[in-house]
């Protein structure tokens, strides 16, 4: 199935599927989608267990409290992804993400085993969406605009931790504290890819979860690079991340006021306002951020 409706969220908060009481706790907060993590979250010997941990915390709720309720599975390329969608998807999860995705490849492998796994449970196939993990191996980094037509796909995200190790660097940040090279690289692959997919392009966790004042920073800076959303590992950077991807009142009149005056010089091709010269790719970016904010 390729035809996904569209898909945002802002928030995305991980929470380990070997805890009940940190997947309790941020089903409860305010993320706009809780991803129970079956992958780096939990070691080797506790997978078993945390996987029926994490269906068993599904299949206690809803089906409309399960729609942000996702889970990350392991990676394709190891002996755990197959046991962790058995375990699951029959409780019904919100989405899957797929971690360290080596192109458009592994969306349509895993959308053979999803398929499968629905049918069987009684679900409508093609119900769990998937958001892809694109730059966590030097693979990735060559596929990221390979996800066009994706099956299940709505959004794609970046990591920069594992692909540190995938090429041997001992550190991915510069003395001041930014990403180096490789790393700002991947997350504008992330975002060009997801671009060309047609699907929202979400921003990389923020380790240091107690810099609240640069998580909004940064939050705000990569919303205005084009990103929708952002990854979160604590509660307490949910509501920061919410805000900075949120519209605000003036963005939004000031792209109400842009289309309307093109509404009215409807053969215009440019039009000035307030000491500049305003052209279409302004009244298509006023019309996405109506749309982004409801207001279309």
């Amino acid at each position: 199935m390729t035809g996904t409706a569209p898909f945002s969220a802002r928030s995305w908060l991980f929470a380990p599927g070997d805890s009940e009481r940190k997947m309790e706790k941020a089903a409860a907060g305010p993320a706009d989608v809780v991803l129970l993590d079956l992958e780096d979250a939990v070691a080797p010997e506790n997978k078993p267990a945390a996987r029926s941990m994490v269906a068993a915390f599904l299949a206690a709720r809803t089906a409309e409290e399960r729609r942000r309720l996702w889970v990350r599975v392991n990676p394709l390329d190891g002996p755990h992804t197959l046991a962790d969608l058995a375990a699951i998807i029959p409780a019904g999860p919100g989405g899957v993400m797929l971690p360290k995705s080596r192109g458009r490849a592994d969306v349509d492998t895993l959308d053979h085993y999803l398929s499968a796994l629905e049918v069987a449970a009684g679900l409508a196939r093609g119900s769990t969406r998937v958001i892809v993990l694109v730059t966590e191996t030097a693979e990735g980094m060559f596929t990221t605009g390979t996800y066009g037509g994706a099956p299940r796909l709505v959004a794609m995200t970046w990591g920069a931790e594992d692909l540190a190790d995938a090429v041997g660097a001992s550190e991915n940040r510069t003395p001041d504290g930014g990403y180096g090279f490789t790393y700002e690289l991947a997350r504008s692959l992330c975002l060009l890819g997801a671009s060309a997919a047609g699907v929202a392009a979400v921003e990389t966790i923020q380790g240091d979860f107690r810099d609240l004042d640069g998580l909004r920073r940064r939050a705000e800076k990569v919303r205005r690079d084009g990103y929708r959303g952002m990854l979160a590992i604590h509660p307490d950077q949910v509501g920061v991340i919410n805000a900075a991807f949120t519209p605000t009142e003036e963005e939004l009149a000031e792209a109400r006021e842009i289309v309307d005056l093109f509404a009215a010089h409807p053969g215009a091709g440019t039009i000035g306002h307030k000491g500049a010269m305003l052209d279409r790719p302004h009244l298509a970016r006023a019309r996405a951020l109506l749309a982004w904010g409801g207001q279309a």
